[in-house]
């Protein structure tokens, strides 16, 4: 069995938080798969960013808020201010 460490994404709404997770790597074809802790804890961000408790979120990894930005289209677009 080996473990590397990953970042993986957990997105809510307009926010999005990175958290530093192990991918278990076996050999018997199940893989990679998370530790409960660490499913545990990616469930635990997506919950707190549900909530708006960014304060809780951030204790499992950085919390971003997402900004859109105009395309392309939206500049060619009369109707778009």
């Amino acid at each position: 069995m080996r473990r590397k460490n990953e970042k993986k994404l957990v997105h809510h709404g307009k926010y999005v938080a990175e958290v530093d997770v192990d991918l278990v790597y076996t050999d018997d074809g199940w893989e990679p798969y998370l530790t409960v802790d660490d499913a545990k804890g990616l469930d635990e961000v997506r919950d707190a960013l549900a909530r708006g408790d960014l304060d809780r979120a951030s204790r499992y990894g950085q919390v971003y808020i997402l900004t859109p930005v105009a395309s392309e289209k939206d500049a060619h677009d009369p109707l778009v201010p």
